[in-house]
């Protein structure tokens, strides 16, 4: 304990016995301050008046055990904090229209889990709109009787709409779901929307051939290139004989890999402006 006289210290202090009294002498008479403290204990004061020749005999002084203040921080689980971005991201549509899902704007978004890539694949192949483009791309490959050998009319249109959409499913959810599972790879393309438009271009085309792991590290993307071998190997179940074989394979996937640069150079530069519900991203640190 310290006794204390306005706002000076006297310099007298004083331990209890094991009963807790104490005792304090030669003290100069006048107005006081007595500060009682304990570890683990909230301290206390008593304050009086001294008055000459007097012995004062302080109240009975109790300490109360001190209140600890504890934070607890709850993180919501990793797969929750994806779930959540991935809501925002099925609300990018390009023109209010035409899904983008798979792009995302966050410098670090959350890695998915498997089972929601494959949802992710799911939502975009069942998009009304992917039939509306399939239906579309059907047509324009009639017109120019693009395979042939599905033949016209109504017929060769249904085949052509059943092979268009098979490409673009099956290549959906092996090149986006099955092999980034596998292979721990994230399947959307990361906005980078900062730097010099060399920079961004590079980094556009350079993201059609790697991709980043669920590690955070960027990586080959053996999702993509053997995606889109994988998908062109099984159209050979459904295609034209004339149409079939391996180097068809091979320079299909040489073309989506192409395709692929093409659409990220214009993700960069033209649909982020062309989304109204896409997020402004956070320019990552350097």
């Amino acid at each position: 304990m310290r006794l204390t006289r306005g706002d000076q210290t006297l310099g007298l202090e004083v331990l209890t016995g094991e009963d807790g009294q104490f005792s304090l002498n030669d003290i100069p008479p006048g107005n006081f301050q007595l500060t009682v403290s304990s570890i683990g204990f909230a301290t206390q004061a008593s304050s009086g008046i001294l008055h000459p020749g007097e012995m004062y005999m302080v109240p009975q002084i109790a300490l109360s055990v001190a209140t600890s203040v504890t934070e607890v921080r709850v993180t919501p689980p990793l797969a929750e904090l994806a779930e959540v971005q991935i809501k925002e991201e099925e609300k990018q549509r390009v023109l209010g229209v035409i899904p983008n899902f798979y792009v995302t704007y966050i410098p670090n978004a959350i890695p998915l889990t498997p089972k929601q890539k494959f949802e992710l694949a799911w939502k975009t192949s069942m998009d009304p709109v992917s039939f509306g483009l399939t239906a579309a791309i059907a047509g324009v490959q009639q017109a120019l009787d693009q395979f042939s050998g599905y033949g016209q009319g109504a017929e060769g249109y249904g085949k052509r709409y059943g092979a268009a959409y098979a490409d673009f499913s099956i290549g959906t959810f092996i090149g986006s779901a099955a092999l980034p599972s596998l292979f721990r790879q994230d399947p959307r393309y990361f906005y980078k929307g900062s730097g010099s438009r060399r920079s961004r271009f590079l980094y556009a085309v350079a993201n059609s051939v790697i991709c980043k792991g669920d590690n955070g590290h960027w990586q080959a993307s053996y999702s993509t290139i053997l995606g889109s071998i994988a998908a062109g190997g099984i159209s050979n179940l459904y295609y034209p004989a004339n149409d079939r074989g391996a180097a068809l394979t091979f320079e299909n996937a040489a073309i989506g890999i192409g395709a692929t640069a093409a659409a990220n150079i214009l993700q960069e530069f033209v649909i982020r402006k062309l989304t109204p519900n896409a997020p402004n991203p956070t320019p990552p640190k350097p």
